[in-house]
């Protein structure tokens, strides 16, 4: 069990600490919507399927998945793209890893390959992979060798990602660093955004 701190919902979180595969999704869906929207998509999905078992939903009709995640409050700000990155996502993991989401980290000692496996992902670029290492080496005790060097910055103390999460205070601070770094024209790793050539 983890003891992320995330959506505002006990029963939502619970799902996120106890099943891989819920976790992943939160993660997924984490981008251009709140953490908590994000995360709580888990919970919402296995609501309206009854499951999340991987299988199932990556052999789903794309058009008839899509409709879950539409339905309203919609899993995410842009649902179609989402509902297909879930969809193939859980086919990775049917495929690869057991259809279970905590085969790709259970018994890894080595942070290089859990990080190659995360990459394989959709929608798992190389920031997002990072961010999960270290959620996973924070928040849930799976520290690989070597799992600070692939989490990079997100290894440390400083509270910027939902790896940092852990009660309403964690998450105060967390949006407290995002609200600051955003306003200094900064990322994550705290690096000036770079803007597009005019």
């Amino acid at each position: 069990m983890g003891t992320l701190y995330i959506t505002g919902n006990p029963v939502s979180d619970r799902l996120l600490n106890s099943n891989g595969t819920a976790l992943l999704i939160g993660m997924l869906l984490d981008q251009q919507v709140p953490m908590e929207w994000a995360f709580n998509g888990a919970h919402t999905l296995k609501t309206r399927l009854g499951h999340l078992d991987p299988r199932r939903i990556a052999t789903m009709n794309p058009d008839e998945f899509l409709a879950v995640c539409l339905e309203k409050p919609a899993i995410h700000r842009f649902p179609k793209a989402m509902a297909g990155r879930i969809q193939g996502m859980c086919a990775v993991v049917a495929e690869k890893h057991g259809n279970k989401g905590e085969n790709i980290w259970k018994g890894v000692d080595d942070a290089s390959v859990l990080f190659a496996r995360l990459r394989e992902l959709p929608g798992f670029g190389e920031e997002k992979a990072q961010i999960f290492v270290a959620l996973l080496g924070k928040r849930f005790e799976v520290r690989p060798k070597g799992w600070k060097d692939a989490a990079g910055v997100f290894s440390d103390r400083n509270p910027r990602t939902v790896a940092d999460i852990t009660d309403e205070k964690t998450l105060l601070k967390v949006r407290a660093w995002k609200k600051a770094e955003k306003a200094a024209d900064r990322d994550k790793q705290s690096r000036p955004v770079k803007k597009p050539a005019k």
